[in-house]
């Protein structure tokens, strides 16, 4: 079985290693999130806000001139049809939810490409409470929509100036944060990363995805588990998410692709799975990349929410056990793909989401298989970078 236990790890990877002013905190919310997240009426309101408010179910579209392209069947799981654009809502309303029974009044978050600040800025405004958003100085200046979009909906988006100036160090400051106002503050990290219960926690909340999937596909194909599913792995919410209920079928192949930046070994990559060893990154032992005395390696990809040093425990044990297999996948590959996608079914993703298409590329499969690829965000937020290559 694989599960997360007690203690929050995933086999060798997760556990919770924090800082003692956290300890509160966390202790608060291990003993807590499962019992309150699984109780009537906050299932209830979570099911009526994803139903009413993000728009859910989101559809599982048959690409048929995709499908016939690489001759096998390629069903799209619509996550940039959600309200905001992406997966990231899901998540940030089951916190948020979390948050008002936690009695906490002050929300903060990090955020990468912007779409889990804007998610996060979202449910703020809607619940009306205070939201401050950690964003690297670099990210910033790439993602300028979501950035927009952020300060419209009442956040303060506070940059990070240190290291690469990206998501990493937006991650960094947002624990800092949390490390100086831990009373009356929460902290809704966007990704199947940090301390025991988070990422258990985010994966339950993403679960809606791949429990979406199961009737969506039974309704569509006679069956419900499909041959592969492909996802795009950061830290990882959107892949745990399309996985989560697949995780001990066997049968059904778990893909998860990585940002390969200028190549693998260029230097200029966040091809964890392949340059990633063992250790501890922001409250969980993970795989990261590092150097041999325990630095960490600056990531990069196109992506803003793809140049992370590591990805979540869950995925680091998929990847370690071979459970799941990590393709990783280069800049070039990546838009390549995005503009394909765009030209082939109508649809533009985000720079994340493409790096998923260019696995279809690398990976072995026949035409009698059901691909589900979870197209995680839409890309209004990239056109700036896509632009550039028209």
């Amino acid at each position: 079985m694989i599960e997360v236990n007690q203690r929050g790890y995933y086999g060798e990877f997760g556990g919770a290693f924090i800082p003692e002013m956290l300890h509160p905190n966390i202790e608060e919310l291990r003993k807590c999130y499962i019992e309150v997240s699984e109780s009537a009426e906050f299932q209830a309101e979570f099911r009526k806000l994803l139903k009413d408010y993000v728009g859910r179910p989101s559809p599982l579209y048959y690409a048929k001139r995709l499908s016939a392209h690489y001759n096998t069947n390629i069903y799209l799981k619509r996550e940039d049809l959600n309200h905001t654009g992406a997966h990231k809502i899901n998540n940030t309303i089951g916190q948020i939810l979390m948050a008002q029974r936690l009695g906490k009044k002050r929300i903060i978050a990090e955020t990468g490409a912007g779409q889990h600040g804007v998610a996060t800025a979202t449910v703020c405004a809607l619940m009306g409470i205070e939201c401050i958003v950690y964003m690297g100085s670099v990210d910033i200046e790439r993602q300028a929509p979501n950035v927009s979009r952020m300060k419209m909906l009442g956040a303060e988006v506070r940059p990070a100036t240190s290291g690469s100036q990206t998501l990493k160090d937006a991650t960094n400051e947002a624990i800092r944060d949390w490390i100086n106002n831990p009373e009356d503050t929460h902290y809704i990290i966007g990704s199947v990363v940090g301390p025991h219960p988070y990422p258990d926690m985010v994966a339950r909340f993403q679960s809606v995805i791949s429990e979406e999937m199961l009737w969506q596909l039974k309704e569509q194909t006679g069956n419900e588990d499909p041959d592969i599913i492909v996802a795009c792995v950061g830290g990882g919410s959107n892949a745990a998410g399309a996985y989560y209920h697949y995780l001990n079928k066997k049968d059904v192949r778990l893909v998860a692709v990585e940002a390969a930046g200028l190549g693998i070994h260029s230097g200029e990559s966040a091809a964890t799975s392949v340059l990633g060893t063992k250790g501890i990154i922001h409250g969980s032992r993970t795989l990261l990349m590092q150097t041999d005395d325990g630095q960490i390696i600056e990531p990069y990809s196109i992506s803003a929410g793809l140049d992370y040093p590591g990805i979540g425990p869950m995925h680091a044990h998929l990847i370690d056990t071979g459970r799941a297999e990590a393709v990783s996948i280069t800049d070039e590959e990546a838009v390549k793909s995005a503009f394909f996608l765009a030209r082939i079914e109508g649809i533009i993703p985000a720079l994340e989401t493409a790096h998923a298409f260019s696995a279809l590329d690398k990976i072995d499969y026949s035409k009698d298989d059901v691909i589900v690829v979870n197209l995680s965000g839409r890309g209004d937020k990239d056109l700036g970078t896509y632009v550039k290559y028209f």
